[in-house]
């Protein structure tokens, strides 16, 4: 499995969307196309992407948000999901920490994200990969 940066949209990516994000929300609006398309061209947004690299298959997704605010740059992750089935893989700890690295290089004081208390595994993982929780 290797962590790709998404730099255009391929059906392979959409189909990845579609899969995946109801794994992550069942209520969740699946982005079409031009979601997608705007998301990897926004420069302050990282698409990352978990590849496997004799299927092609995706296998998980995150987003890592980069902003500046007057008092810090700061990093956000949003949306970490790995399929069903390549959970236990460590998949998800490979996502957080290309993008804990890539909010480095892009020199942020700050990286944060939020879980819903009911996920568990999540939780779990983000505590190994060093973020604390708070209220």
């Amino acid at each position: 499995m290797k962590i790709i940066e998404t730099e255009q949209y391929s059906d392979n990516l959409g189909k990845a969307f579609a899969r995946l994000i109801p794994q992550l929300s069942p209520t969740a609006r699946i982005p079409g196309r031009e979601d997608i398309e705007r998301i990897i061209a926004d420069t302050s947004t990282h698409l990352f992407a978990a590849v496997d690299e004799k299927s092609d298959e995706i296998a998980g997704i995150l987003t890592l948000v980069i902003y500046d605010i007057p008092t810090a740059r700061r990093a956000w992750i949003e949306d970490v999901v790995v399929d069903a089935e390549h959970r236990g893989e460590h998949i998800g700890l490979a996502l957080v920490d290309k993008a804990i690295e890539i909010a480095r290089k892009c020199r942020a004081d700050q990286i944060n994200l939020t879980s819903n208390p009911r996920r568990t595994a999540a939780r779990s993982l983000y505590r190994r990969c060093g973020f604390t929780e708070v209220d």
